[in-house]
């Protein structure tokens, strides 16, 4: 490449969130021909404070910022010098994505083609325990006078890369530009050749950081397009931008189709407690409303309830008494519902609400408590949870492609006992009581009202 124009460019920044956070110095040295023809160098007023911690880093602060220009000033100019010429960076993902959020804001598109030097060392010196920049400059012995300064940042690294030419002979250098460019939308610290067997097919997928720890789990019916996209839009999601400056590891399970990927989903995020996964994450006790057939009132249950057959219905999933309580009270403030009769308030006879007009009288004879109950339950219809609609067991069958491979679900009253890969497996499974999980349940309630639609079939066992 020593005939293609390059630019060496660091820049530094008021934090890492690239959509939120703003740049406050870029440092660019163009090279052509092996050496550098032209700079651009800038402090860059970010309009918002520098926080104390980065101020200690770089040793930039407000102060220093005051007459700066705002990048809105330099934009047009900038993308100008910058043209389409290769940007070359340590851990580009990084400078790229605040480049092209800055631009994006001064309403310029600018899509920069990146060489990332810290894939490179990678490729390079695999046998290195760390390859951020300043272990390696320490390795290769390339002088920097002032760390975290982009002007010293970059010209480093326009050393770095000069050593490199000359420390590797030219298949070995070209084999790794090559590699890099190959994958150079992949993060990192990913080996390229982990994505390697990744299969378009349903599944589930698991990211992991530094020491395996576990950063989130996902399901997807393509994992390969899944996967390779969460690399695609990083510059656009801090969520994206966080995951792809932490993945390291990837491992991945293909399954029958997506009710197995969901169901192994929701199972891997309690097990694991990826630290990127919001949803789905091991929940406290449950709690729901349960209406006998017989009572004028509900009473609130715990979530043993919800995995067992009752004579009566069961209204909401929640994760407290305070939540399932401030849930019914909405419904009888807004349906002018007793709720001294619904059991919220204590007392007898006239009940508070109804000298305000909020309840039509079921509390003193007013309005009969059976046709309060109906109306309360009609309130309530759209948290009702759904009948189990079988006695006992069912086994679902998955195959959501012919040549794929089938699964045999074991369900029990909304309860998710395991898979196999065929009946007679499913059936000799040793399960232990069905524990009732929300996640599962809108899982499943979900595939099992539109099985046809989903290619599954259902078995009851009695």
């Amino acid at each position: 490449m020593n005939d293609t124009p390059l630019i060496f460019i660091d820049i530094e920044t008021t934090g890492t969130r690239a959509t939120r956070d703003r740049i406050t110095e870029i440092a660019a040295l163009k090279i052509n021909g092996g050496h550098v023809v032209e700079r651009w160098i800038s402090l860059i007023q970010p309009t918002t404070g520098v926080p104390a911690h980065i101020s200690r880093l770089t040793g930039i602060d407000d102060a220093m910022l005051r007459e700066a220009p705002t990048f809105a000033c330099i934009a047009e100019e900038l993308n100008g010098w910058l043209g389409r010429d290769t940007l070359v960076a340590h851990n580009a993902r990084f400078d790229a994505g605040f480049l092209r959020n800055e631009f994006k804001r001064a309403g310029i598109a600018y899509r920069p083609r990146v060489i990332c030097t810290l894939r490179l060392a990678r490729r390079l010196a695999p046998q290195l325990a760390k390859h951020n920049l300043t272990a390696l400059l320490a390795h290769y012995d390339v002088p920097r006078t002032n760390a975290h300064r982009a002007e010293e940042d970059a010209q480093a690294l326009w050393g770095l890369w000069q050593t490199w030419q000359q420390r590797f002979d030219t298949p070995t250098w070209q084999a790794a530009l090559a590699d890099e460019q190959r994958h150079r939308s992949l993060p990192a610290h990913l080996p390229s050749e982990q994505l390697a067997g990744l299969p378009e097919a349903p599944g589930v997928y698991l990211f992991y950081g530094h020491n395996r720890l576990p950063l989130y789990v996902g399901k997807s019916v393509n994992l390969r397009l899944r996967v390779l996209g969460h690399f695609q839009r990083d510059h656009q999601d801090d969520k994206e931008m966080r995951l792809a400056q932490q993945i390291q590891h990837v491992e991945w399970e293909e399954t029958a189709g997506d009710l197995s990927a969901q169901l192994r989903e929701a199972q891997l995020v309690k097990q694991l407690m990826p630290i990127m996964n919001r949803q789905l994450r091991r929940q406290g006790k449950l709690h729901t409303w349960y209406w006998p057939d017989d009572a004028a009132q509900p009473t609130l249950a715990n979530g043993k309830l919800l995995g067992q057959p009752q004579p009566g219905k069961l209204f909401g999933l929640f994760r407290s008494a305070k939540e399932a309580k401030e849930a019914l009270r909405h419904l009888a403030e807004a349906h002018q519902l007793c709720p001294q009769v619904l059991g919220l308030d204590k007392g007898k006879g006239r009940c508070f609400a109804h000298q305000l007009g909020r309840c039509r009288g079921a509390c003193c004879g007013e309005e009969t408590r059976e046709a309060h109950t109906l109306r309360a339950q009609q309130a309530l219809a759209g948290l009702q949870i759904s009948a189990w609609p079988w006695p006992g067991r069912i086994i679902l069958r998955e195959q959501s492609r012919p040549t794929g491979p089938a699964a045999y679900h074991l369900i029990d009253h909304w309860c998710y006992l395991g898979s196999a890969p065929s009946r007679q497996v499913a059936l000799a499974l040793k399960t232990p009581a069905g524990q009732f999980d929300m996640d599962t349940y809108r899982i499943l309630n979900r595939f099992i009202r539109d099985a046809e639609q989903h290619g599954l079939s259902i078995e009851p066992l009695g």
